[in-house]
């Protein structure tokens, strides 16, 4: 006889289990990330880049501006500094001058020569590989060091920008009220066969659906599964 049943009855119904943090299912969770590897089984980053280092960089010029911003300005900057040593040579201004059309240029361009200087001078020209080292940085936070680690060399790791924020949150995958809070709640919920590429497919999914002002559920491949309840309908 199942346990929590009589003589005579049906056994009830286990409810579906969920891991801590998250609204959704295991199974809910699991069919998620298979649909988004599905529709894009080798995400990629938006942002041009030669190297771990001319990465580094451009993750680190992309702090409140666009990827597509950054992406304009940067051949300029990557033709004549692709190495750390190339980079540190320059003066402010000539970094300036060529990421002007940014926020935030000023100060960007003198992180960039700092961090280039470090790197020079304690790894060796070799941009680190711990989010420890990379963080010691000028410039260079969480998200800009999970960014590196992910896509410069593989690691699993989940930089939380505004939109994996945002559809973290809702669509009830791992709703909180801090960037780190929503990290740890992904890193614990996300199957370990997803998390090489989850940041990528939640951003492109924050980024080109589930949008801020206005998601667009009607063609969302995940609606079903989030619990957002104001979906919107198509346009008529």
């Amino acid at each position: 006889m199942a346990v929590g049943s009589r003589k005579g009855e049906a056994p009830k119904r286990r409810p579906a289990r969920r891991r801590s943090g998250t609204k959704l299912t295991r199974a809910q969770i699991e069919e998620m990330f298979a649909r988004f590897e599905a529709l894009d089984p080798d995400p990629r980053t938006e942002l041009n880049y030669r190297n771990p280092f001319t990465l580094l960089v451009a993750v680190v010029l992309s702090a409140q501006a666009t990827d597509a911003s950054v992406n304009r300005c940067t051949p300029a900057l990557f033709e004549i500094a692709e190495t750390p040593e190339k980079m540190a040579a320059l003066a402010e201004e000539d970094v300036s001058e060529r990421i002007k059309t940014i926020g935030l240029f000023r100060n960007k361009a003198k992180n960039v020569i700092a961090l280039s200087k470090k790197i020079v001078a304690e790894h060796g020209g070799k941009v680190p590989e711990s989010r420890e080292d990379l963080e010691a940085l000028p410039g260079v936070g969480r998200k800009t060091a999970n960014v590196v680690l992910n896509v410069a060399f593989g690691q699993p790791t989940i930089a939380i920008d505004t939109h994996i924020f945002r559809v973290s949150n809702r669509t009830g995958l791992a709703p909180g009220k801090t960037p780190l809070q929503v990290e740890e709640t992904l890193e614990r919920v996300i199957p370990d066969r997803y998390k090489r590429h989850a940041h990528h497919w939640l951003i492109l999914h924050g980024r080109y659906v589930c949008k801020a002002r206005k998601p667009e559920c009607w063609r969302c491949h995940i609606a079903d599964l989030c619990t957002f309840k104001k979906k919107i309908e198509a346009p008529t």
